[in-house]
């Protein structure tokens, strides 16, 4: 026969450990009363200087505001001369940190990433992204690994450019380009002001915002190619053809200073599609 005694601590065992279930159950789930904030930690690993990095970006929503404290680091630097890192296009003081409040337009995103997000039960190994989770009233919280490691390393990227944009420390990025034919010369513009999440496309006196996760995944076709400077021109062609500048002052010619680094993959051709898009809208 059970004693009254162990029947008793047994169903207080049973409680407890359902407790604890339903709570990883609610923390799986991402409840936004219940987590009030995000440690992100980052490190680049292997990738050589000047490049490698790590940062550590702090999220705190535990108030209407969303608040971001960046620690950003640049590594292994002193093998490398002066030269050398201002030749990648780099500076000698590109390590930051800030704080300060982010547009609420940021809140969505990251809840909808941290919702959808599958944890890694292995150790992060050499590089990569931790997260870890605050939840309300609790301070300490063990960093855990994303299994969509690229999913929060783009979201860190663009968190942090938010922040570059909010602290004045860079202007939004911007677009310009030109679709020629025999019939006409049409131009284009598009701003994206990561400070806000908004992208804006000008053509002559028709402005329109565009879709976030269009816009972004333009860019990359954007930044995908190879760019031939020694053929960049410091104004836009007028014969026909599709012509891009790209924020630094030079254009060049999609197809002739523009070209494809992947023989798989024709990034110059869907660029010059939706820059034919944009303009038909």
């Amino acid at each position: 026969m059970i004693s009254p005694k162990f029947r008793e601590e047994s169903r207080e065992t049973t409680f407890l450990q359902k407790a604890v279930l339903l709570h990883q159950i609610r923390i799986m789930e991402f409840d936004k009363d219940l987590i009030t904030g995000l440690e992100i930690e980052y490190d680049s690993g292997s990738i050589p200087p000047p490049f490698s990095n790590v940062y550590r970006l702090v999220l705190d929503w535990s108030t209407e505001d969303l608040t971001a404290e960046l620690i950003l680091h640049y590594t292994d630097r002193e093998e490398l001369s002066e030269q050398e890192i201002l030749d990648e296009g780099f500076t000698l003081e590109d390590d930051y940190s800030a704080t300060l409040t982010l547009d609420s337009a940021w809140k969505q995103p990251v809840f909808r990433l941290l919702k959808a997000t599958k944890w890694n039960s292995k150790q992060l190994k050499d590089e990569g992204i931790s997260l870890a989770l605050i939840e309300k009233d609790q301070k300490d919280s063990k960093p855990k690994i994303p299994v969509d490691q690229e999913g929060w390393k783009l979201m860190g990227q663009d968190l942090i450019q938010a922040i570059y944009e909010t602290n004045k420390k860079e202007a939004p990025l911007q677009i310009q380009f030109r679709v020629a034919d025999s019939d006409s010369i049409k131009d284009g513009k598009i701003t994206v002001h990561f400070s806000s999440r908004k992208v804006l496309f000008l053509s002559g006196q028709i402005q329109r915002e565009l879709n976030w996760e269009y816009a972004i995944q333009l860019m990359k076709l954007i930044f995908m190619p190879d760019y031939n400077y020694e053929i960049a021109k410091e104004e836009a062609g007028k014969k026909r053809g599709v012509y891009l500048e790209c924020g630094d002052g030079f254009w060049h010619e999609l197809g002739k200073g523009v070209t494809n680094i992947d023989s798989d993959y024709d990034a110059v051709s869907k660029m010059r599609e939706g820059f034919e898009a944009l303009l038909k809208d």
